[in-house]
């Protein structure tokens, strides 16, 4: 059954539905900000993500042991949570210049709330969905709050087990969510195709039963097309105008020519599914011509034998078909062929 977000059918009778996701990537400049939603409204985005929280909403802000980042390969080694909140949120003010320009370019606005208080401003700018991040997929309340709202829900499923997400879609469902698509998602910055593992994808949508998607951190756009194979219905990508401008999210972020050949690349995956079928498309039935079937390569003569002399498999594909050659071998001609002629069955009947 498909979705609709703001006029935008989602579903498997439908494109993929191609997110930018802006994330930090507006380097706390408003301007940029809006450069931005041009930038992926241009490359054929559908959407335009934000997130809402601030450092405060997010964490606590205390230094030293588990709020700073101590993982030696993370993007942000080094940082304070509060410190790296602070330099990548969106102020909220922003929210309604965004969404504004997002709407006249005729794209899609919607964003990840981190905490109820986001969610009750987002539903005063009219948000028509709600994203919850993957760190955010065993934040109960929250979920609750954004599915209350009756508008449809995305989840990240980033590091959750089944049971966690069984707990996410049940809480999402008994506050009235009735639209909820599950992402498939890596949580790390970047994260390798190794470890992407969309093989999941199916067997997500058979689990719960709802429409299924990548949140991807890969570079480039070969997962992606790949997940749409393999029946993902939403690809969300972090989106930046340059990665060498630098930003707490530029590294794994892709550009706009990037965007472009993303959302070209899925559309192509997805119109490639088709059905199961065999045999000649109607396109291909111009080309059943140049099929080989049985010709004769010399003159026969009434009488004479079909042999392997006088009798090729070739194109086109106007004579019999060639399973017939072993049963027309011997047996005798009941009429003269030129070379060249097409051996049809109404005349060796």
């Amino acid at each position: 059954m498909s979705i609709n977000i703001a006029g935008r059918l989602i579903g498997p009778d439908h494109p993929p539905f191609v997110i930018a996701e802006m994330s930090g990537n507006h380097n706390q400049s408003l301007d940029r900000a809006l450069k931005i939603v041009e930038a992926a409204a241009k490359a054929g985005a559908h959407a335009i993500k934000l997130q809402t929280y601030t450092a405060d909403t997010i964490t606590l802000n205390v230094r030293g042991g588990s709020f700073e980042i101590n993982d030696p390969d993370s993007l942000w080694a080094g940082r304070n949570l509060h410190d790296l909140y602070k330099q990548a949120y969106t102020p909220w003010e922003w929210h309604g210049p965004i969404m504004e320009r997002a709407s006249e370019l005729g794209m899609i606005c919607f964003s990840s709330p981190f905490d109820e208080t986001a969610v009750e401003s987002l539903e005063e700018l009219n948000a028509p969905a709600y994203k919850i991040a993957s760190f955010e997929n065993n934040h109960l309340p929250l979920i609750a709050k954004a599915a209350s709202t009756g508008k449809p829900l995305i989840i990240s499923t980033g590091m959750a087990s089944l049971a966690d997400l069984e707990r996410a879609v049940v809480t999402a469902r008994n506050a009235g969510c009735e639209k909820l698509i599950l992402l498939k998602c890596t949580s790390t910055y970047p994260a390798t195709p190794g470890n992407t593992n969309i093989r999941t994808i199916p067997h997500l949508r058979d689990m719960f039963g709802f429409q299924v998607g990548l949140s991807d951190h890969t570079m480039g756009v070969g997962v992606a097309v790949a997940a749409v194979a393999l029946g993902a219905t939403v690809i969300e990508k972090h989106f930046t105008l340059s990665r060498a401008d630098g930003g707490v999210d530029s590294a794994f972020s892709i550009e706009p020519s990037e965007m472009t050949l993303l959302v070209d690349e899925t559309k192509r995956a997805w119109e490639a599914l088709g059905e199961i079928r065999y045999g000649p498309t109607e396109s291909e039935t111009s080309s059943l011509n140049l099929r080989r079937s049985i010709y004769v390569s010399k003159d026969i003569c009434i009488g004479d034998s079909f042999t392997l002399d006088n009798l090729r498999i070739v194109r086109p594909g106007d004579g019999a078909p060639p399973y017939l050659i072993d049963i027309l071998l011997g047996k005798v001609a009941r009429r003269s062929y030129s070379a060249g002629t097409a051996l049809r069955l109404d005349e060796l009947i």
